[in-house]
């Protein structure tokens, strides 16, 4: 059941950032250009992700344990360090410079796009690398 719940949920998160044209990197790189052809539309998509995480946070954490699993597993870490910073920044440049972020880009393979598989592809291959270089592991972080 809990994976038919991901797969609802994955499913309901590409038609949501499909609906909004987050995948298009146009729709993006616009909302980027101040100074050129600006595309403000993408506010209303952040603030309206916001308020649902914001609204799903509340309701959720109510319950004495998730649906599927024993137990929440919430961050540990509640400081501003060098890598969220470093991490910030190299997420920030990706996403001007390409117009994907992660999400979009893997639903957006559909579309049979090649830059979308350029950039997924490349996303694979940095994680791995960066799991390899700063966690001394194959392993990617929410694994263990």
């Amino acid at each position: 059941m809990d994976k038919l719940t991901a797969l609802l949920a994955g499913l309901l998160f590409g038609a949501g950032i499909t609906v909004s044209g987050m995948v298009n990197p146009m729709k993006v790189q616009n909302f980027l250009d101040l100074s050129g052809d600006w595309d403000p539309t993408l506010l209303f998509v952040m603030a309206a992700a916001l308020a649902v995480t914001y609204a799903g946070y509340q309701l959720v954490l109510k319950a004495p344990r998730p649906r599927f699993a024993l137990a929440f597993i919430l961050p540990s870490l509640q400081g501003i360090d060098e890598r969220l910073i470093g991490g910030a920044v190299v997420f920030g440049l990706g996403w001007g410079l390409t117009g994907f972020c992660p999400g979009p880009a893997v639903a957006s393979l559909v579309f049979g796009y090649w830059p979308s598989a350029l950039f997924v592809l490349s996303m694979a291959a940095g994680m791995a690398i960066a799991s390899h270089l700063f966690l001394g592991t194959d392993e990617s972080p929410s694994d263990g």
